[in-house]
């Protein structure tokens, strides 16, 4: 039952984490691009944009798995309130 608790926590710790972490991905593959069409620098702006994705999608999908709505596992809530 331990193993089970602490395999829950890390999922929704781990998405969480990689739920903001995608976001700023997102903004500096969005900075990236607008300076690149401003002809001021180059940079791989598709990468970023795609790793933010990727990052984003595991985060909310490791949150959702982990059944962070539900909350704790093992704790059941009062149907009545």
């Amino acid at each position: 039952m331990a193993v089970r608790k602490i395999r829950w926590f890390v999922k929704a710790q781990v998405g969480v984490l990689l739920l903001p972490a995608g976001l700023c991905l997102f903004g500096e593959a969005v900075q990236r691009r607008t300076l690149q069409s401003l002809g001021q620098a180059h940079g791989p702006w598709f990468w970023y944009g795609t790793l933010s994705l990727v990052a984003i999608v595991a985060g909310v999908g490791l949150m959702v798995e982990s059944g962070l709505l539900r909350g704790y596992p093992g704790q059941q809530r009062n149907p009545q309130s």
